[in-house]
């Protein structure tokens, strides 16, 4: 999960996408060599994973708010941690944490950070005023976010501690 987070990382970095020879092996391979090697249950177990890890990314991805190569890099690591059901979720979880901090403290730094927090104010204010009464949000709030170096330090960060157990042993 780590190489295949950390592969994805520096193709993010470098051209902004995440392409299907990252993500396809391991979500295709995942459940399969769980199935040939621990049994049918924890080959069923890594594709509920990478459903569950992919789920939420992908409707996302339907409202333009997510690329879709971080939709598949989710699900092939919830299928590579197919052993724990909920490890691509709590993957997913710490990515969006990491990946706000890291881009509240670039808005920090470039002094938009009051600008950009009204700004989420008045979407969350949206959402309950009516129409004719909704509030004017910048495009600049909407600016992207390459996930693919949030999601390699939440692999890394929740791979820590199973490793731990393991080397314990």
């Amino acid at each position: 999960a780590i190489v295949t987070a950390g592969a994805a990382a520096l193709s993010d970095g470098r051209s902004g996408t995440i392409p299907n020879s990252i993500t396809l092996p391991p979500l295709i391979l995942a459940p399969l060599l769980y199935a040939a090697t621990l049994g049918l249950e924890f080959g069923l177990q890594s594709l509920f994973s990478a459903f569950a890890s992919g789920i939420a990314p992908y409707l996302m991805f339907r409202r333009q708010a997510m690329g879709g190569g971080d939709v598949k890099l989710f699900a092939a690591l919830g299928a590579l941690c197919g052993f724990d059901p909920v490890a691509g979720v709590r993957i997913q979880l710490v990515a969006f944490a990491v990946a706000m901090v890291a881009a509240l403290t670039a808005k920090a730094w470039r002094g938009r950070l009051l600008s950009t927090l009204a700004g989420v104010v008045a979407m969350a204010l949206n959402w309950v005023l009516p129409s004719r009464r909704r509030l004017r949000v910048s495009d600049e709030l909407m600016s992207p976010i390459r996930m693919g170096s949030p999601i390699l330090v939440a692999t890394v960060t929740c791979s820590i501690p199973p490793l731990t157990r393991v080397w314990s042993i």
